[in-house]
């Protein structure tokens, strides 16, 4: 990947970034794409995106550049380089090769959760991640076998809800999620609710968590409950 335009330069000396040393794990131990994303620059006034959009809907968590996708690595040498050269890029994981995402607002997944747990069901890494502009609250991420994004509608048709009944999307080809330690916005950071770990490698299948997922999510949607669309992002290349 070329070098990012505009990007802090890492002092020699210091030691490594927090982001670096989770950006290569990603890629080395799970074998995952990782991608360098925007980050935030502080100065005189609020934070604000190094995209240098100041309305930015996902400031410091988005893609740099149109094909950000095709750059993405797996590679730990060439995930060191970037975050080396730019230690404060977010890291994105794209989603829709090594896994999905089941996106659900935090206490209906915390609900979820502590369900799913109880009936014993094989779980993946979960990441609680800061609301996007629209939206209010965090949001909990939770990782499956990919290929969910287009079954999705038919799944929950068939346990009784309609489409955008339900504040419950999937997270496939073409998207991405942020990883922590990444900050998203001025104040929030993404964080593991439930990280990474030799116990959850192997990752279930959408269809084992639909049920508990929809259920939590019906019970805390108002009845008419839509979800705003995921805000469109402007990425400067």
């Amino acid at each position: 990947m070329e070098d990012t335009p505009g990007a802090p330069e890492q002092d020699s000396g210091s030691e490594l970034s927090p982001l670096l040393i989770e950006a290569v794990r990603y890629a080395e131990d799970r074998h995952w794409e990782v991608a360098p994303g925007t980050w935030l620059v502080e100065g005189d006034g609020p934070a604000r995106c190094s995209c240098g959009d100041l309305r930015c809907a996902l400031p410091g968590a988005h893609p740099v550049g149109e094909d950000w996708r095709r750059k993405a690595s797996a590679g730990p040498g060439v995930v060191r380089r970037w975050w080396t050269e730019n230690p404060l890029s977010s890291i994105l994981l794209p989603t829709g090769s090594s896994f999905d995402a089941l996106d659900v607002p935090e206490l209906a997944g915390c609900l979820a959760l502590a369900r799913m747990e109880r009936m014993g069901l094989q779980l993946g890494p979960v990441v609680a991640v800061p609301a996007s502009a629209g939206q209010e609250g965090r949001r909990l991420l939770f990782l499956v076998l990919p290929g969910v994004l287009p079954k999705l509608p038919e799944m929950l048709r068939k346990l009784g809800w309609a489409p955008g009944r339900l504040d419950l999307v999937a997270r496939g080809e073409g998207d991405w999620i942020v990883a922590p330690p990444s900050r998203v916005g001025p104040v929030g950071f993404a964080q593991w609710a439930r990280p990474p770990s030799a116990m959850n490698r192997w990752l279930p299948d959408a269809a084992e968590l639909i049920n508990p997922l929809a259920y939590a999510c019906g019970r805390e949607a108002p009845s008419a409950a839509v979800r705003p669309n995921r805000p469109v992002v402007h990425q400067h290349s």
